[in-house]
């Protein structure tokens, strides 16, 4: 199940939250060892006092697995304050028709559901929530700060990556920066390539009002 936890409904979701950060821990300090902030067994950045909207991942047993957080590109953004580097001259991108995602994490068993390309069918819900987030909201893109891994993830899943420009090395990673496409097309894709027949987000409103 794809959950979406906005502002307004932080103080409901107290338990789930608390394990979205423990997972980016998880992912990003003990298996990536990436110089983030952390908290305990928290992985917390100042982007997450910007009041993101998160798409939280969870498994049949309800426990949270994967994960995403989104932030509108005309307020601070990773890219813009953080990576501005990987722009290589371009200019920041800056529209309310375009939001920013973040911490795309996911921390699956082994016996994880995967889809006939072999991605997870986890990794194939969150790329849908994404864009099924997007329509609702009227974007038109979401841009990206990832590595050439998830690159070539993106690519096999049918939902490539535009480059903004060329990787970069940012600790031990090589960075990217692009645009994923947001459109009925690129959902059609995803769905049939993760085999997914139904709406995947659920969210304590509607979408469009989160």
């Amino acid at each position: 199940m794809m959950q979406l936890i906005s502002q307004d409904h932080y103080g409901e979701f107290v338990e789930e939250l608390a394990d979205m950060h423990r997972l980016r821990y998880r992912v990003f300090k003990q298996r990536l060892d990436w110089e983030v902030e952390v908290s305990g067994d928290l992985e917390v950045d100042q982007f997450d006092a910007l009041h993101p909207i998160y798409l939280l991942q969870r498994s049949r047993d309800g426990r949270v697995q994967g994960c995403v957080r989104l932030l509108p590109s005309t307020g601070p953004t990773m890219l813009r304050d953080t990576f501005g580097m990987l722009l290589n001259g371009e200019p920041v991108p800056t529209s309310p028709s375009i939001w920013e995602s973040s911490r795309f994490a996911l921390d699956l068993r082994h016996d994880a559901a995967a889809a006939i390309s072999g991605i997870a069918r986890a990794t194939y819900e969150l790329f849908v929530g994404m864009v099924e987030f997007g329509l609702a909201r009227g974007l038109s893109a979401i841009v990206t700060v990832t590595d050439l891994r998830m690159e070539r993830i993106l690519r096999r899943a049918a939902w490539p990556l535009k480059r903004i420009g060329a990787p970069h090395a940012i600790g031990t990673t090589r960075a990217i920066a692009g645009y994923l496409e947001v459109s009925q097309e690129a959902l059609a894709r995803l769905r049939r390539e993760g085999g997914i027949e139904r709406q995947v987000l659920w969210a304590p409103v509607t979408l469009a009002a989160a």
